[in-house]
């Protein structure tokens, strides 16, 4: 029956996760979007082979040989995301967000005449994006069958109500706002609002429902690189990468009931943050061999970065009711550390020079989705179930790059396309999701100065779920469809010629 109890803040003491790690976190950090300076991104980031470009620093490190001079380049990136899901009716958002694409410098250090031996090593630094996360996402509509409430009652049914703080946090809260309680007659089983705690059966729904998230973040590469140019024949590189990551998730679940109900519940707010700052390391190297003048072909190896994660979290609930009464909890906000490692990556490429009239080239990238794993830092919790979900929902793919390049005088046209393969095992939900590029642009060059301008489409669907349930209500999925317009201009600046 509906408490009668003081409402207290709850507060939990965990020694392990709470807003516990799971697969996605894993792929969210391990997948990698190339983006760089205009001439990558309007190309389709397809470089193994080409090099040249201070966005190669970050996927062949064997591109920095290729330079026969000194660079600095910066490219600002304006992207406009668009977000639209089903759940019960179409509801779109979108955004627009200013980032750094790439900036960065490579310096020759050696240079030497002839055509063998080393005749050119140089040092490079460039800012890489590796992955932008920001996006808005709304679902809204009128839910018939469910509510968030019943998946807090699921999880709480087995435990008295002064064990839920240190074993389901969110249902603790959602019990001090009296959104759900425990049935008449048992101390370990639970109902929610919309059964009348369950003293009403069946429970009653159509509220009005509506999700607001609001992502915000991204992956970015710090590359320090090395490489030379051996017998214009052999082009090498190494480059040592500081990994920048920084995710926030916060969203507003709201429910509002459309009838009177036996509970005298009028509606409730659910909030849920969290932030990621993380800072990783890998080690890339190289090599691009031209054994014609026409052909170049490339190899690159990524070892696996490691992640050192901090994160914060909290969670908040309020609640009304027709009566007048108003009720308000929240879980103490916690911060804790975990580590990752994403997996190894292998890289070969191709391209093709027809004179010095058109380019052609294009990528394959290998990655193991499943080899990452997450590992402890200190506090002793133990990873390894939730390392065997990783392997049992994710699998080894492949990723595809095309571009072409067409020159007129000092004018180039530029074009390319890319695929970013499923990386959930046949048996999941998001078994066909994958993500395609689209790309062109437009480049101005002088001897010493060139201005660069490159478009990115991206677009992808998948399947997700507002909370699980494990009875018999229809589940609460929905389809999310994103589509992103990407903008990036770059100037560059070429000296010691």
């Amino acid at each position: 029956m509906k408490k009668t109890a003081l409402i207290i803040v709850s507060v939990f003491v965990l020694s392990g996760i709470i807003r516990a790690q799971n697969f996605e976190d894993a792929l969210r950090y391990s997948q990698v979007f190339y983006s760089g300076t205009a001439r990558f991104n309007s190309m389709g980031g397809a470089f193994t082979a080409l090099g040249a470009d201070l966005s190669s620093l970050s996927q062949n490190p064997a591109g920095i040989g290729v330079y026969r001079s000194s660079e600095l380049s910066i490219t600002p990136q304006l992207n406009y995301i668009r977000s639209t899901t089903d759940f019960n009716g179409n509801t779109s958002d979108y955004l627009y967000n200013f980032n750094l694409s790439q900036g960065g410098l490579v310096r020759n250090i050696i240079s030497k005449g002839g055509n063998t031996g080393l005749i050119s090593f140089n040092f490079g630094y460039s800012f890489n994006m590796t992955n932008n996360l920001n996006q808005n996402v709304i679902v809204s509509g009128i839910n018939n069958s469910s509510s968030i409430a019943d998946s807090w009652a699921e999880m709480s049914n087995g435990y008295y109500k002064y064990e839920l703080g240190d074993n389901v946090s969110v249902a603790a809260i959602a019990f001090d706002a009296w959104i759900i309680d425990t049935l008449s007659g048992s101390n370990t089983e639970y109902g929610t609002v919309y059964s009348n705690y369950g003293d009403n059966p069946p429970s009653k729904y159509g509220q009005d429902m509506r999700r607001s998230t609001i992502y915000d973040g991204y992956l970015g590469e710090h590359a320090i690189s090395f490489g030379g140019n051996y017998s214009n024949k052999i082009y090498f590189g190494a480059t040592f990468g500081i990994n920048t990551l920084r995710y926030s998730s916060y969203f507003e679940h709201i429910e509002t009931a459309n009838s009177s109900l036996p509970s005298e519940f009028k509606s409730m707010d659910y909030i849920d943050y969290f932030e990621d700052r993380g800072t990783g390391f890998t080690f890339k190297f190289g090599l691009i061999a031209k054994p014609v003048e026409m052909l170049r072909i490339g190899i690159a190896f990524h070892t696996p970065t490691y992640y050192k994660i901090d994160e914060y979290f909290y969670e908040d609930i309020s609640s009304k009711f027709t009566d007048g009464k108003d009720y308000h909890a929240n879980n103490d906000p916690l911060r804790f550390n975990y580590a990752l490692n994403t997996p190894f990556r292998l890289l070969t490429g191709i391209g093709v020079q027809i004179n010095k009239i058109a380019l052609i080239s294009a990528d394959y990238e290998f990655v193991d989705y499943s080899s990452a794993y997450f590992f402890q830092t200190g506090d002793g919790y133990n990873y390894s179930d939730k390392n065997n979900d990783i392997r049992e929902a994710l699998k080894s793919t492949g990723n595809y790059r095309l571009g072409g390049e067409f020159r007129m005088n000092k004018l180039y046209f530029r074009s390319g396309y890319g695929y970013y393969g499923k990386a959930f095992k046949p048996v999941e939900d998001n078994a066909n999701l994958d993500y395609r590029t689209i790309s062109g642009g437009v480049g101005f060059r002088e001897k010493s100065v060139s201005v660069d301008f490159g478009y990115v489409n991206y677009k992808s669907s998948q399947k997700n779920y507002l909370y699980q349930l494990d009875s018999g209500f229809d589940p609460a999925d929905y389809n999310l469809s994103t589509m992103k317009n990407m903008f990036s201009l770059t100037l560059s600046y070429k000296f010691g010629l």
